[in-house]
């Protein structure tokens, strides 16, 4: 492999990789000085920023190729030895361009869909600080630099998800008076980025000890410094702690990634500008927990002596379960931008099963290319959906599938990109990128040799069954049918139903095409992702393609040992071949769901209102529309319950004890106080005899 390790400063290619996360902070850091400018004048500098970052971005995709890397660094803390540094390897190159590119095209949509909206200085600011964070998590060469970062994408979704924060009804997600267990099933733009602010920095403080845990042996955060000197992975198992730090680490992954059981905050999320729906949370930042334990899972698999298994059967089932649990949600929810949000949690879940397949199994580049080929695929496709969403609501005024019918006929171009981007989420049979990264899911799951393998097909097959479904029901209650009764009071007070600009609907056309270019090409693509990600396991952690790993702790050697390096050519050439019964698999599960959502919801054959007929599926239509009823005792649990005990404790403790205890000890001091002051007579009788007495009680005391 050729790099360019031990790079001090900004030397060379590096300083390209530099520039592309503090680019946007330079940016975000101007807005507010433009602020008082005209529009335009910010639109076109955030514009500005983004692009010259994924230019940059892009400059690195032939390193790439050729399995070289950048690793440069600066000194940061002297005092514990810390650098700032970054590292530009395959993995994250492959990310920074799909980070830098969607962010890009999402920006210039920006523009057009919140043409006339205030406040815009606040959006630009935030939007550009959060590209830099997201790219900072992507590039950073350790893992406290990625904290940082991690933090910021933090911080930048809150103040988005809230940025309508008047909160007017028109800006609320959920139906409201929707209870479940007694409590709201709607929220206020500021109660949701509360929430997703609270939630988040559950996982988050999960990560921050997994961190330091592992500093506390290592002595460093440093990626190619842990996998360089592994005996702080001896130390660690030695005392059964490797293996919690890593879930530890795993757990900022769930918060971050939406995953089970700290998933509810993404689905209030949908009370941000749809743009910011589009960018943070489906095509980036909810990507981020996926990147993090692509970033880490190689080094943990690379210590399979330590018996890492359960990190990532942890890892395997968390993303399997959470794949289901949203795809039944989004079955039957009303709300376009909620179902594409249960749909984004599901898919990440995908996404977190391969990962934990591909530790699962000898050929941990199976699972590693099935995951990251989905993140891919996914961020294409949902990035566009939700802008075409996004398109819907600017147009038709509401966020209710149930409002909106027949709009193909008034938005033509939103109809025909977002229909291309749905097949590639429903996983169209050959054409579409979605079809190839779920098959190629598929395939490492049931050839990882792992023992409940058959479980987790079957959980992934049914939730491609669901999700095919879903699609086709989202799109044919968009598109097809009669207009609503919204529509057509619409139409009567005279607002019509049209196409929105080019500034808006050309991003998403450009995002559905990539997917079904991608989805044209998918074996060729695959296989060149799996080439790039063989050569750089190999390379980088002694991750051979076919067989358990060899790495460093197994060999008792310092660093990843690759054998010659003829050896590793063999090695990471490999066959690709495609995996037959996935392919089925995937076929059927679109035949099947799709074929359903077609005959209900676009053909109109069947009446969805069957449902209603049975008291069971009544029950199973409640059941999944009130969120499993998890959010409720989500907030029995956290906020309900608790708030019962503190108003307990405040009315008998602190009310009557601690408030009753002040004026008590304020009567006795003015008590004691009295008492002494009586004895200051200005007598010197009345003194000896009061110096007596306490003489008389100190003797008393020594004889006891």
């Amino acid at each position: 492999m050729t790099t360019a390790e031990g790079v001090m400063g900004f030397q060379g290619i590096a300083i390209n990789v530099w520039l592309i996360w503090m680019l946007p902070f330079i940016g975000a850091a101007l807005i507010p000085v433009l602020r008082r400018s005209k529009p335009n004048l910010l639109n076109y500098t955030a514009v500005a920023f983004s692009v010259v970052s994924a230019i940059l971005a892009a400059t690195l995709i032939p390193l790439a190729l050729t399995d070289s890397e950048v690793h440069s660094q600066v000194n940061w803390i002297s005092a514990l030895n810390l650098n700032a540094g970054i590292l530009a390897d395959p993995l994250s190159i492959i990310v920074t361009n799909v980070v830098a590119w969607i962010s890009f095209l999402i920006v210039v949509y920006s523009v057009g869909y919140l043409h006339g909206e205030r406040d815009l200085t606040r959006y630009w600011f935030f939007i550009l600080f959060f590209i830099g964070s997201m790219q900072l998590i992507v590039l950073s060469d350790n893992l406290l630099m990625l904290f940082f970062g991690w933090e910021g994408v933090g911080l930048a979704s809150y103040a988005l998800i809230g940025f309508w924060y008047y909160d007017k009804k028109k800006d609320y997600v959920g139906r409201e008076r929707h209870m479940a267990l007694g409590i709201p099933m709607w929220a206020a733009p500021t109660h949701a980025g509360m929430k997703a602010f609270l939630m988040t920095k559950a996982g988050d403080i999960m990560m921050l000890a997994g961190m330091f845990l592992i500093f506390i042996y290592a002595g460093t955060f440093g990626f190619k410094e842990l996998v360089a000197d592994q005996s702080w992975a001896v130390e660690m198992s030695s005392q059964n702690l490797l293996v919690p730090a890593a879930i530890l680490l795993f757990g900022g992954a769930v918060g971050k990634s939406a995953q089970f059981p700290l998933n509810e905050w993404l689905l209030e999320a949908m009370t941000g500008p749809t743009s910011v729906s589009a960018l943070i949370h489906a095509a980036t930042m909810v990507k981020a927990g996926v990147f993090l334990v692509g970033r880490i899972g190689p080094l943990f698999f690379a210590l399979a002596a330590f018996n890492m298994a359960q990190f990532f059967e942890v890892v395997a089932w968390v993303g399997a379960i959470t794949a289901f649990l949203l795809a039944t949600q989004a079955l039957m929810n009303p709300e376009i931008k909620k179902v594409l949000a249960y749909s984004t949690g599901s898919q990440i879940g995908y996404m977190m099963m391969a990962l934990g397949i591909a530790g699962l199994s000898t050929q941990f580049v199976d699972g590693f290319t099935a995951g990251f080929f989905h993140l891919i695929s996914h961020a294409l496709f949902k990035a566009a959906l939700f802008m075409g969403a996004g398109a819907l609501l600017h147009s038709v005024g509401s966020r209710f599938l149930t409002d909106m019918g027949g709009v193909r006929k008034h938005m033509k171009k939103t109809y025909i990109f977002m229909l291309l981007a749905g097949l590639s989420l429903a996983g169209a049979p050959l054409i579409t990128s979605g079809f190839w990264s779920k098959d190629s899911i598929f395939a490492a799951t049931l050839e990882s040799g792992y023992t409940y393998a058959m479980p987790l097909f079957a959980i992934a097959v049914i939730v491609a069954m669901m999700t095919a479904f879903y699609t086709f029901r989202m799109l044919g209650m968009a598109f097809f049918g009669e207009p609503s009764k919204h529509l057509k009071d619409m139409e009567a007070k005279g607002h019509h139903v049209h196409e929105v600009s080019k500034l808006m609907w050309v991003p998403f056309a450009i995002l559905a095409g990539a997917t079904i270019a991608i989805g044209l090409v998918g074996i060729t693509f695959e296989e060149e992702l799996h080439h790039v990600f063989a050569m750089y396991l190999d390379t980088s952690f002694g991750i051979p393609e076919e067989g358990s790993t060899h790495g460093a702790v197994m060999t008792g050697q310092q660093g990843p040992v690759g054998g010659s390096e003829e050896q590793q050519e063999r090695e990471v050439e490999g066959t690709f071949e495609i995996n037959y019964v996935a392919v089925a698999a995937s076929v059927i599960a679109f035949g099947v769901g799709g074929g359903l959502g077609y005959l209900f919801y676009i053909a109109r054959k069947l009446n969805p209102e069957i449902i209603s007929k049975s008291i069971i599926t009544r029950a199973i239509w409640k059941f999944l529309y009130n969120r499993w009823y998890l959010n409720s005792i989500l907030y029995w649990g956290t906020v309900v319950i608790p708030m019962l005990v503190y108003r307990i404790i405040w009315r008998y403790f602190e009310s009557t004890i601690i408030d009753g205890i002040n004026p008590a000890f304020q009567f006795s001091t003015a008590s004691f106080s009295k008492i002494v002051k009586a004895g200051q007579t200005g007598i010197t009788q009345t003194y000896l005899f009061v110096f007596g007495v306490g003489i008389l009680i100190l003797v008393m005391l020594l004889l006891i």
